[in-house]
């Protein structure tokens, strides 16, 4: 099973509502275990990272108004993505390209004040 990266909006009552990925997107956040070998391990907190390592432990929803601190810490990583898949044991284009993926969603939800979902 992989984790999933997608956008959501919130309808009038509160209830959100996933869009579909548009054609030509993909919305692998990367496989399932890597909610705690990469996104929650040591190497991604000791950056800092506050939304990723939530994966470790459930499921990720950024509301609207904290996909601009969310898209900070994908650069942030980005920034540190040789040190990260060297420490968790991915390869750097790997783990580069699902951080494509995450940043791609969370800039389509800004773009529409949605949220993103990393399930």
């Amino acid at each position: 099973m992989t984790l999933a990266v997608d956008v959501f909006l919130r309808d009038a009552d509160g209830q959100w509502n996933v869009l579909d990925v548009p054609e030509g997107c993909n919305d692998s956040a990367g496989f399932e275990n890597w909610r705690e070998t990469v996104w929650g391990s040591p190497a991604v907190r000791s950056l800092g990272a506050t939304y990723l390592p939530v994966l470790a432990s459930s499921d990720l929803y950024v509301e609207a108004s904290d996909v601009p601190d969310f898209l900070r810490e994908v650069t942030l990583l980005r920034e540190h993505l040789e040190a990260v898949a060297a420490a968790v044991g991915e390869a750097p284009d790997l783990v580069g390209s699902r951080l494509d993926n995450i940043e791609s969603a969370a800039l389509r939800a800004r773009k529409i004040g949605g949220g993103v979902l990393i399930w």
